[in-house]
Protein backbone atom coordinates (compact mmCIF):
# COMPACT_ATOMS: atom_id res chain seq x y z
CA UNK A 1 0.00 0.00 0.00
CA UNK A 2 1.22 3.67 -0.72
CA UNK A 3 0.44 6.68 0.50
CA UNK A 4 -2.61 6.87 -1.19
CA UNK A 5 -4.02 3.47 -0.73
CA UNK A 6 -3.93 4.20 3.05
CA UNK A 7 -5.82 7.16 2.71
CA UNK A 8 -7.97 5.38 0.65
CA UNK A 9 -8.47 2.51 3.46
CA UNK A 10 -9.16 4.45 6.36
CA UNK A 11 -11.44 6.98 4.48
CA UNK A 12 -13.52 4.03 3.65
CA UNK A 13 -13.19 2.66 7.59
CA UNK A 14 -14.11 5.91 8.47
CA UNK A 15 -13.62 6.21 12.24
CA UNK A 16 -13.44 9.15 13.71
CA UNK A 17 -10.25 10.52 13.37
CA UNK A 18 -9.99 11.47 17.48
CA UNK A 19 -9.85 8.12 18.50
CA UNK A 20 -7.47 6.56 16.50
CA UNK A 21 -4.34 7.22 14.76
CA UNK A 22 -1.96 5.64 12.27
CA UNK A 23 1.26 3.89 13.61
CA UNK A 24 4.55 1.57 12.27
CA UNK A 25 4.91 1.15 8.53
CA UNK A 26 1.78 3.10 7.46
CA UNK A 27 2.74 6.06 9.83
CA UNK A 28 6.19 5.43 7.47
CA UNK A 29 4.76 5.79 4.32
CA UNK A 30 2.16 8.70 5.45
CA UNK A 31 5.79 10.45 6.77
CA UNK A 32 7.15 10.38 3.28
CA UNK A 33 10.06 7.62 5.22
CA UNK A 34 9.20 5.15 2.89
CA UNK A 35 7.19 4.33 -0.74
CA UNK A 36 4.49 1.41 0.43
CA UNK A 37 3.86 -0.96 3.74
CA UNK A 38 1.86 -4.36 3.37
CA UNK A 39 -0.66 -3.47 6.13
CA UNK A 40 -2.08 -0.91 8.69
CA UNK A 41 -1.26 -0.31 12.06
CA UNK A 42 -3.71 1.98 14.12
CA UNK A 43 -3.95 3.18 18.12
CA UNK A 44 -7.02 3.36 19.72
CA UNK A 45 -8.93 4.86 22.29
CA UNK A 46 -10.45 2.48 24.67
CA UNK A 47 -13.84 3.80 23.49
CA UNK A 48 -13.15 2.65 20.11
CA UNK A 49 -11.89 -0.49 21.53
CA UNK A 50 -15.22 -1.12 23.31
CA UNK A 51 -17.08 -0.16 20.26
CA UNK A 52 -15.09 -2.63 17.58
CA UNK A 53 -15.47 -5.39 20.64
CA UNK A 54 -18.82 -5.23 20.78
CA UNK A 55 -19.63 -5.30 17.24
CA UNK A 56 -18.16 -8.93 17.21
CA UNK A 57 -14.74 -7.92 15.79
CA UNK A 58 -12.06 -10.68 17.64
CA UNK A 59 -9.91 -8.66 20.50
CA UNK A 60 -6.95 -10.39 22.33
CA UNK A 61 -6.07 -9.22 25.77
CA UNK A 62 -2.26 -7.75 25.74
CA UNK A 63 -0.41 -8.93 28.92
CA UNK A 64 -0.50 -4.88 29.59
CA UNK A 65 -4.29 -5.63 29.62
CA UNK A 66 -4.84 -3.27 26.42
CA UNK A 67 -6.72 -5.33 23.72
CA UNK A 68 -5.49 -5.95 20.00
CA UNK A 69 -7.90 -5.88 17.28
CA UNK A 70 -8.29 -7.67 14.29
CA UNK A 71 -10.26 -5.54 11.85
CA UNK A 72 -9.18 -6.61 8.89
CA UNK A 73 -6.88 -9.08 7.20
CA UNK A 74 -4.90 -5.75 6.27
CA UNK A 75 -5.84 -3.78 9.21
CA UNK A 76 -4.91 -4.57 12.89
CA UNK A 77 -5.63 -2.21 15.86
CA UNK A 78 -3.88 -1.84 19.22
CA UNK A 79 -5.86 -0.04 21.94
CA UNK A 80 -4.20 2.88 23.62
CA UNK A 81 -0.53 2.02 21.96
CA UNK A 82 1.11 5.60 21.76
CA UNK A 83 3.96 7.03 21.79
CA UNK A 84 4.84 10.82 22.16
CA UNK A 85 1.64 12.30 20.32
CA UNK A 86 -0.71 12.35 17.61
CA UNK A 87 -0.23 14.62 14.88
CA UNK A 88 -2.33 15.14 11.35
CA UNK A 89 -0.80 14.07 8.32
CA UNK A 90 -3.03 14.72 5.66
CA UNK A 91 -5.45 15.24 7.26
CA UNK A 92 -5.16 11.87 9.10
CA UNK A 93 -3.98 11.27 12.72
CA UNK A 94 -0.59 9.76 12.44
CA UNK A 95 1.84 9.13 15.62
CA UNK A 96 4.99 11.58 15.43
CA UNK A 97 7.97 11.02 14.22
CA UNK A 98 9.62 10.84 17.14
CA UNK A 99 6.78 8.45 19.22
CA UNK A 100 7.59 6.60 15.73
CA UNK A 101 11.20 6.17 16.60
CA UNK A 102 10.60 5.52 20.21
CA UNK A 103 7.95 2.70 19.62
CA UNK A 104 10.21 0.85 16.91
CA UNK A 105 13.31 1.40 19.76
CA UNK A 106 10.65 -0.20 22.17
CA UNK A 107 9.85 -3.25 19.76
CA UNK A 108 13.79 -3.89 18.76
CA UNK A 109 13.11 -6.47 16.19
CA UNK A 110 15.30 -6.59 12.63
CA UNK A 111 13.14 -5.13 11.14
CA UNK A 112 12.53 -2.60 13.54
CA UNK A 113 16.29 -1.94 13.64
CA UNK A 114 16.31 -1.01 10.04
CA UNK A 115 13.15 1.38 10.58
CA UNK A 116 15.00 3.05 12.93
CA UNK A 117 17.75 4.11 10.60
CA UNK A 118 15.42 5.02 7.77
CA UNK A 119 13.50 7.12 10.50
CA UNK A 120 16.93 8.86 11.55
CA UNK A 121 17.64 9.18 8.04
CA UNK A 122 14.83 10.73 7.32
CA UNK A 123 14.94 13.54 9.92
CA UNK A 124 18.81 14.18 9.18
CA UNK A 125 17.88 15.05 5.74
CA UNK A 126 14.53 17.07 6.69
CA UNK A 127 16.16 18.44 9.97
CA UNK A 128 12.46 18.00 11.50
Amino acid sequence: MNKSDIICRLEKINFDKTGYWVLAGSAMVLHGIRPETHDIDLGCSKALADELEMRGYPSKVMPDGTRRIAYAEDVEIFEEWIFDKVILVDGIPVISLDGLLEMKQSLGREKDLRDIALIEEFLQRTDK
